[in-house]
């Protein structure tokens, strides 16, 4: 049986979920959490095998944090990313906190399943678009972004200044500035606006 953990803010989301997986024989829905600080707590106290984690959430921390902590405990287990986003610093940042898979919630509820009993077999769970978006990124790692430089790129979009993506991020000013210049160069523009503009235009950072 596979004991699943619900983290996802949005209640109707969360019925929504537990009604597919409540037709499988081999699931179980153990518990819900509606933060990603309640998400941590309730996989912390065992008696999980695999977090449904979003990535958004209203207020507070959110999921790709979330989903490092629950990785750090001894005997973890497994993340799967659900949700709404597929842009590289999104999907960069749940992979390298160690999810073992990510899906879109328009997803068919056949893939939900199967990537589910994936993650929960110790297997890649990825979603097809997902998966073609880190291959490309691999055969051309010198055009993209880092995970690092998207974080900033997101940041400056949001009209934060050097100095307070610095603080943000637990850089110097001087380290922000050359990220934006290895950013600039890597997306051929010459001003943060027209950055941020070929960022969300290429799905690099979330269009607001």
């Amino acid at each position: 049986m596979i004991r699943i953990l619900l983290a996802d803010d949005h209640p109707v989301v969360r019925a929504g979920l537990r009604a597919l997986f409540s037709a499988e024989n081999d699931m179980e829905i153990v518990a819900e959490a509606s933060t990603a600080e309640e998400a941590i707590s309730l996989a912390s106290a065992g008696g999980i095998d695999l977090v449904l984690m979003d990535l958004q959430f209203g207020g507070g921390m959110q999921g790709s944090e979330a989903t490092r902590r629950v990785r750090l405990r001894p005997d973890a287990p497994r993340v799967l990313v659900l949700t709404n986003y597929d842009t590289d610093a999104d999907i960069l940042g749940a992979v390298e906190a160690g999810a073992a898979g990510y899906l879109l919630k328009d997803a068919p509820p056949r893939e939900l399943i199967q990537a589910v009993r994936a993650a929960a077999a110790g297997e890649s769970a990825l979603a097809p678009a997902v998966a073609s978006r880190i291959d490309t990124r691999t055969r051309a790692p010198e055009t993209q972004l880092t995970l690092r430089e998207a974080e900033v790129l997101s940041l400056v979009a949001a009209g934060h200044s050097n100095r307070k993506i610095g603080h943000e991020l637990f850089l110097s000013e001087a380290t922000v500035k050359s990220h934006l210049v290895h950013i600039f160069t890597k997306l051929g523009v010459s001003s943060r606006t027209s950055a941020v503009a070929r960022a969300r235009e290429l799905g690099v950072i979330r269009a607001q």
